[in-house]
């Protein structure tokens, strides 16, 4: 059975501060929580409501009832188990052939989508503003379904990094090269910007090269395209150019 205490402070792991306070942060489901038994999560507890369909673990493991998981899970629907896990400290690593760069991206299904994205195209790290969403954020976990396991991410100033960075740096805009006619270079940084602002001055003055995802509507009264659809399409051209 689970303390007032325990429920009160995994309740609380949905905002920030307090992830950073107890150094821990939740992933539910059964699939998800499967994906850290090979990864660098380190896990401190389990709660189930069926502990058997996890499986064998080497971590300790608590049935609950599934009124107790209603209380401490995010999900609208709460699914079999929820992991705590302890904060995995950063690492900024070298800069990598092809890299995301997250100008102020604020929505966390965004940002999820966009980690699920990068590991489905074998991208191994994104580099974040300081004022993206943070990755740790319940509703980012779940929607990366386990991806965030596989690439690293971190924050930082983006203008001291794209100052410095080797990789070309690569905006969207309405006015650059059309995709499907790009050539994709051997290393480069794709910098998305925040969902209803674009990029920030700073960051635009760093860019080497703009692209843009042409129109085929008749209609034409579509603005723009969704942060994370955008990043689907242009990572799906580049990787296809990759292979003339």
């Amino acid at each position: 059975m689970l303390t007032a205490h325990t429920i009160k402070v995994l309740q609380s792991l949905d905002k920030k501060k307090f992830r950073q306070k107890y150094n821990l942060f939740l992933v539910e489901g059964n699939k998800i929580i499967c994906e850290l038994f090979n990864s660098n999560f380190k896990i401190k507890e389990i709660f189930s409501i069926d502990p058997q369909k996890l499986g064998r673990t080497n971590f300790p493991v608590t049935h609950i009832s599934e009124n107790e998981l209603k209380k401490i899970s995010f999900l609208q629907h709460p699914k079999d188990s929820v992991a705590v896990c302890y904060l995995e400290e950063e690492k900024k690593s070298w800069d990598k052939n092809i890299q995301l760069v997250l100008d102020g991206i604020q929505d966390p299904g965004n940002l999820g989508t966009i980690i699920r994205l990068a590991d489905w195209f074998g991208i191994e790290q994104i580099i974040c503003s300081e004022d993206t969403v943070d990755f740790y954020n319940p509703k980012v976990i779940q929607a990366t379904m386990g991806s965030f396991t596989r690439v690293n991410i971190f924050y930082t100033n983006l203008v001291d990094y794209l100052s410095k960075t080797e990789n070309i740096n690569i905006g969207t805009d309405m006015d650059g090269e059309n995709i499907y006619h790009f050539k994709k270079p051997d290393k480069m940084n794709l910098i998305l910007g925040n969902e209803g602002n674009g990029m920030r001055p700073e960051t635009e003055k760093l860019l080497q090269k703009n692209i843009m995802i042409p129109r085929f509507g008749k209609s034409q009264s579509t603005e723009s395209l969704n942060v994370s659809m955008a990043a689907g399409i242009i990572l799906g051209q580049l990787f296809s150019n990759g292979r003339d």
